[in-house]
């Protein structure tokens, strides 16, 4: 039997299907891989899967621009080819960005998962009061951001400032936005609503998630060390 071929391929995820739950998105590419004649590998046993695996979920109701899956090929002609072949069986609203073929004992793109990146915009009319923005820097310099959260046996607090790598005023599509890097991995993964909420509970602010846009801008892997980190996107 030949070398399976292990691939990382990067996606956008725009629109209606942002409310498209994970388990539909993989249900949702195995049918692309399917229709797209595509030679992807499957596993043995009585009960074959197509082998592919998704660097970190995201949740429902957000868009992203920076979404990533690992899959094996049984063959390829190119990387090009397969994102053209992917692109067109995608539905409105989701796009194949990058293809690239991994080395051949790389992790997996799970494991590999250091940070995210993430723009934050209040639409109009539900913006926090005036100066929230100075608030929020001046926030942002205590020595702790205290937050509760919820584990499968506990209430835990714990202090997110140190997953907190990167948080900013910013712009997405021409508009102001809030633009926050976190800790994304198995260890820490620490959500965008999570360190809001945190934040103007803090600043004695109400908080509603649903009034948050929020959008991944990227996945990150860390080149560098915990100490010294170097995030860079998990297609390079």
């Amino acid at each position: 039997m030949s070398e399976r071929i292990k691939v990382r391929i990067k996606f956008s995820k725009h629109g209606a299907l942002k409310f498209i739950g994970h388990l539909d998105i993989m249900r949702y590419f195995q049918k692309v891989f399917r229709r797209s004649g595509i030679d992807i590998a499957y596993t043995e046993g009585f009960s074959p899967h197509q082998v592919m695996s998704f660097a970190a979920p995201l949740g429902v109701g957000l868009e992203s621009d920076g979404e990533y899956m690992d899959v094996e090929f049984n063959s390829l002609e190119s990387t090009e080819d397969v994102k053209r072949k992917m692109n067109e069986q995608m539905a409105e609203g989701m796009e194949v960005l990058s293809v690239v073929v991994l080395p051949e004992k790389s992790g997996s793109a799970m494991a590999a998962v250091a940070a995210a990146g993430y723009y934050i915009a209040f639409p109009d009319g539900f913006e926090p009061s005036q100066g929230w923005r100075e608030a929020i820097k001046e926030f942002l310099q205590a020595e702790q951001i205290l937050m509760e959260k919820q584990t499968k046996k506990s209430v835990l607090e714990i202090d997110l400032k140190p997953s907190i790598y990167d948080f900013r005023l910013s712009s997405y599509q021409g508009k102001n936005c809030l633009y926050l890097m976190v800790n994304a991995s198995s260890a820490g993964n620490i959500k965008p609503a999570m360190v809001m909420e945190a934040i103007f509970k803090g600043l004695d602010l109400p908080f509603d998630a649903f009034r948050m846009s929020v959008t991944r801008e990227d996945t990150y892997l860390n080149r560098g060390t915990e100490e010294e980190p170097l995030f860079v996107p998990m297609d390079q």
